[in-house]
């Protein structure tokens, strides 16, 4: 996948690209949040909170595949 094009800014010369993409930052956001829910309901079941932390980063880290099949990227736009 190649980046955007960056478009002229309002001075005439070229704004920099995004740093991520839309896409990717909703894929990163929505892992994280899952990582946060479950890393919090493990540990409110009394486990040690190193367990909690690891149970979040493994289903942070397990998502992010699932959720970038899962959410499509935006299509391009064709024509003006």
């Amino acid at each position: 996948m190649t980046p955007p094009q960056a478009q002229p800014g309002p001075n005439g010369s070229e704004a920099e690209p995004p740093f991520l993409s839309l896409h990717t930052t909703v894929v990163l956001l929505t892992a994280l949040v899952l990582g946060l829910v479950i890393g919090g309901l493990t540990a409110l079941t009394g486990v040690p909170v190193a367990g909690a932390v690891l149970a979040g980063l493994s289903v942070a880290g397990s998502a992010v595949p699932v959720l970038r099949s899962l959410i499509s990227q935006p299509r391009e736009r064709s024509g003006p």
